[in-house]
């Protein structure tokens, strides 16, 4: 019987860049737009606040771009500081690489095994899926929803006992099953 995990986020997690105006390197966002019309043209960013000192910087989502070539709703949802909106813009590759930033989703999100009744089987097959592109170490998953150590899931996988066609070091943001014999 295949049972499904789902990792979920529970707010937007932190934005890595460096404060101009103190050490710190967090920035908090909570999902506040700014819209700027010159003429035909519009600018759009996204809003954070330095997590230390609370300066505020803008992370650019739309630059000089003409007003008719955006859908009109992106427009309302930028302009109703739609926080879906800002999830969406901070997991987008190329919002990222354009403002240099990176994201640290340390207590961001949660794992949803649907219950402990999978706990007492011999053989569980686990499918894993993301709600969001989050960067998770598969071992931390799979010691989190049975209840195990990390080093007991890394004897569990040394031993043939946990099995995936994925490779279960190192970290992951998609789709995953995997199989554990007891």
């Amino acid at each position: 019987m295949l049972t499904t995990w789902v990792v979920m986020p529970t707010c937007l997690p932190l934005v890595l860049r460096r404060c101009h105006a103190c050490p710190s390197e967090r920035f908090r966002t909570s999902g506040r737009f700014r819209v700027n019309a010159h003429h035909k043209l519009i600018d759009a960013w996204l809003l954070a606040l330095c997590t230390a000192c609370g300066e505020t910087t803008k992370l650019t989502v739309l630059e000089r771009m003409h007003v008719r070539s955006v859908r009109p709703e992106l427009l309302d949802r930028l302009h109703d500081n739609d926080p879906g909106l800002a999830a969406e813009l901070l997991q987008d590759p190329v919002v990222r690489r354009r403002n240099r930033i990176a994201l640290d989703w340390d207590d961001a999100w949660r794992l949803d095994t649907g219950g402990p009744d999978h706990l007492d089987r011999e053989v569980i097959d686990v499918s894993v899926r993301f709600a969001a592109r989050i960067p998770v170490r598969p071992v931390r998953l799979i010691s989190e929803g049975c209840a195990l150590s990390r080093a007991e899931v890394e004897r569990l996988i040394a031993a043939g006992r946990l099995v995936s066609a994925v490779r279960l070091s190192g970290k992951l943001s998609g789709d995953f099953t995997f199989t554990l014999k007891r």
